[in-house]
């Protein structure tokens, strides 16, 4: 899940150089909630089906070890993303005359709603894009709230 989130932003960070290979078994999982499947008790060599990943003229990844890397390089550019989104977040407090104005209801919806609606454009599972940016809301309202309650009263 945290995967298909990171390839997002990897995807948006380079320009998207990135793209999934067009035949996609697990096509099903990418749409609205996650559809019920029974667990697969099948042995595998590994690794097993056909990179899924292709960047430039070449496939990702020929082990685990590659494709960790790549995780934790996007790690990385999604935790400077956050921060300059919380530097963000913490500006608009500076336009907020009360605390009860601090969360606006309707752009949370409006933020996590056009997520999930472009999610796909992005070969993210919506499930995915729902979760992650519900989170990032939900926690940059506590930090939003902590931020004005913070500041001293004149």
């Amino acid at each position: 899940m945290i995967a298909a989130f990171l390839f997002l932003f990897l995807t948006i960070s380079t320009g998207g150089s990135m793209h999934a290979l067009t035949t996609d078994f697990a096509e099903a999982c990418y749409l609205g909630a996650l559809p019920s499947l029974g667990p697969s008790n099948s042995i595998r060599l590994t690794p097993w089906g056909s990179p899924t990943i292709m960047n430039e003229t070449t496939t990702c990844c020929s082990s685990l070890d590659e494709v960790r890397a790549g995780i934790d390089s996007i790690d990385a550019q999604l935790l400077n993303l956050l921060a300059q989104r919380a530097a963000y977040v913490r500006e608009a407090t500076r336009f907020k005359t009360t605390r009860d104005v601090v969360d606006v209801p309707t752009r949370d919806t409006q933020v996590i709603d056009g997520a999930v609606q472009n999610a796909l454009a992005f070969h993210l599972p919506q499930t995915v894009a729902k979760a992650v940016f519900t989170a990032i809301i939900n926690s940059s309202v506590s930090f939003e709230l902590c931020v004005f309650d913070s500041y001293p009263d004149t």
